[in-house]
């Protein structure tokens, strides 16, 4: 169980990426008094929460109806969360969050942020989506399946912070350290990714 949990929380901090999150909140939220900002960092967590949790317990239900194998979405979760690294290391993930802002920045009609961006593509987005319903795969028994929510709550309760403490972390981190904390973890997304593939092809290749 400690292992599942520790694998799940892994995956998924790295997916939704806190550091990362806290930066682009910051910079969605600059000049907004702050207990606006807090109240919208609460609302997108709550959001985003709602979306992943549903996905957890519901997923394997949803790629049923749609009559898709498990190992086929570990194949698809594998490719997309592969991809998702190339762009942490190679910095694109975070040109792609910083265009986004300037994008809502520039458009009236989005003025609640906890929305869109943050709850959704930004914390709840496919990668995070796809990661939950695999590690949610993996889980055999009611204990396991509660091991991997666990996980899930705890790297949203991170999250959360993260976006709370979203100006002082940008303070005490610093953009250098950011995109030096960004571009490790998304080798190990990569090699998590690669494990993923891995297994839903042994699954496809032996009929488990």
């Amino acid at each position: 169980m400690l292992d599942l949990y520790v694998s799940t929380f892994a995956t998924l901090f790295v997916v939704i990426d806190p550091v990362g999150c806290a930066p682009i909140f910051a910079g969605l939220t600059a000049g907004h008094p702050p207990r606006y900002a807090a109240a919208t960092a609460i609302r997108a967590s709550v959001i985003a929460s709602c979306i992943l949790f549903v996905f957890a317990l519901f997923g394997k239900a949803l790629l049923g109806a749609l009559h898709i194998e498990l190992n086929a979405f570990r194949v698809a979760g594998g490719i997309m969360l592969f991809l998702i690294a190339l762009d942490m290391v190679f910095e694109k993930r975070t040109q792609r969050r910083e265009e986004r802002v300037e994008q809502v920045k520039a458009t009236p009609v989005h003025e609640d942020v906890s929305v869109f961006p943050m709850a959704m593509p930004m914390i709840a987005g496919p990668g995070s989506i796809a990661t939950v319903m695999l590690m949610m795969g993996h889980a055999t028994d009611h204990a396991s399946a509660l091991t991997v929510l666990a996980a899930l709550a705890s790297v949203l309760l991170i999250t959360a912070a993260a976006l709370l403490a979203a100006n002082p972390l940008m303070r005490l981190l610093g953009s250098r350290v950011e995109a030096v904390v960004t571009r490790v973890l998304g080798v190990l997304l990569g090699a998590l990714a690669v494990q993923y593939v891995i297994d839903g092809l042994r699954g496809v290749v032996l009929g488990g």
